[in-house]
């Protein structure tokens, strides 16, 4: 019998889990080529990590991995991030909060 530890990564990720398909077989993680659609290119990433069942061969992205890439070829990734500021009022903008005292 193998040992936890066979299963698991460096990072102590488990590298076996239940299949949610067919709930019989169990996924393993592998790497193959993801594929996905950037306005009109086709973006191809090698190596990527997927979810594979042995028993149904269900396949899955790693949702980790997927999250990371999104982020990547977001069109807005690198830009400086300009935060709303909020401006305090100032005595010439503000309307008389306060009567005079006579």
């Amino acid at each position: 019998m193998k040992g936890l530890t066979e299963f698991m990564n460096e990072s102590g990720i488990s590298l076996i889990q239940p299949c949610n398909g067919c709930q019989a077989g169990q996924m393993h993680m592998r790497y193959r080529t993801y594929f996905t659609w950037l306005a009109d290119e086709l973006i191809t990433v090698p190596n990527f990590p997927t979810w594979i069942c042995d028993l149904c061969g269900r396949r899955e992205y790693d949702p980790r991995a997927v999250n990371q890439l999104n982020l990547l070829l977001n069109p807005s990734a690198g830009r400086p991030i300009h935060k709303n500021t909020i401006t305090r009022p100032t005595r010439s903008n503000v309307k008389n909060p306060r009567p005079a005292a006579d």
